[in-house]
């Protein structure tokens, strides 16, 4: 069923929304502080919008895709929103999301949060994510648009929660990149062809290690650190190996030694007979 829907902020990923939204046969309204970024939509069958008020009109649901929290309400302040849903996809933390729930009801507005799991060209493509949380009544009716642009996975009435698991998505990314890096600089400082050893030796070790995650996961929630491969100490011994053998060839063991802290913090406690599950009680304030 086609929908009117207004998408605020044509960067990157909003064009990308806008055009997938356009290529379903949606009735498009768009918006952007440079008119010129929608010529290509506007060739396309979308509608340009010479205001935000003007955009936010056309429209019962109004996707935000702007720099920040700031930009969408300096963007929405003079709009009427009420009877409107306000999906911001917008970049964020939980705490701003939850204030910008706060501030679209206030103006009468449903108000869901997205945290979107995807580069821009794999808009409407498979393996796109677009996580929700907010008003599951606002996710329910645009649903069918949403699915539209990627996967829409709702994750709870928490506005908080779609940007903390991108956040948590995000630093699992980081995380292995970082011992990816480090990894290249230690093979790379021995003159081994990086590629065949990427290749043919990392990648399936880290699905291998990836495929721990679940068990991980149960270990976690239960409180359960006890081991049957290899604790606390063998890992801070490998961990000390591992740093002195960077060094001797050269290379900076700076993306691990955060790890290594907090391993040596958790041994020193006594408790170095847990597996790695238990440094996760170190990260809480």
């Amino acid at each position: 069923m086609s929908e009117n829907i207004t998408v605020l902020g044509l960067g990157l990923m909003g064009t990308a929304l806008a055009d997938a939204l356009l290529s379903a046969g949606h009735d498009v309204t768009v918006w952007n502080r440079t008119p010129s970024k929608a010529d290509p939509l506007v060739a396309k069958g979308a509608t340009r919008a010479a205001t935000p008020a003007e955009a936010v009109g056309a429209s019962p649901l109004v996707i935000a895709c702007l720099l920040d929290y700031p930009s969408v309400y300096e963007v929405l302040q003079d709009t009427q929103l009420a009877g409107k849903t306000v999906a911001n996809l917008t970049t964020g933390r939980p705490a701003e999301a939850r204030e910008a729930a706060s501030w679209a009801a206030e103006r009468g507005a449903d108000y869901v949060d997205g945290g979107i799991m995807a580069v821009p060209p794999l808009i409407a493509q498979p393996g796109a994510l677009i996580l929700y949380s907010g008003s599951r009544a606002a996710f329910d009716r645009h649903e069918q648009a949403f699915a539209v642009m990627a996967e829409a996975r709702y994750v709870g009435e928490d506005p908080g929660m779609a940007p903390l698991l991108d956040l948590a998505m995000l630093t699992g990314m980081y995380g292995q990149m970082a011992g990816l890096l480090e990894a290249a600089a230690l093979v790379t400082s021995a003159k081994y062809p990086l590629k065949e050893f990427t290749e043919t030796l990392l990648i399936p070790w880290l699905n291998a290690m990836a495929a721990l995650g679940p068990a991980w996961a149960e270990k976690i929630e239960a409180g359960d650190h006890s081991t049957e491969v290899s604790n606390l100490e063998i890992n801070r011994a490998g961990l000390e190996n591992l740093v002195r053998a960077f060094r001797e060839q050269g290379v900076k063991p700076d993306l691990l030694l955060p790890l290594k802290t907090v391993v040596d913090q958790r041994t020193a406690r006594g408790l170095a007979h847990e597996g790695l599950s238990g440094l996760v009680e170190e990260l809480y304030n």
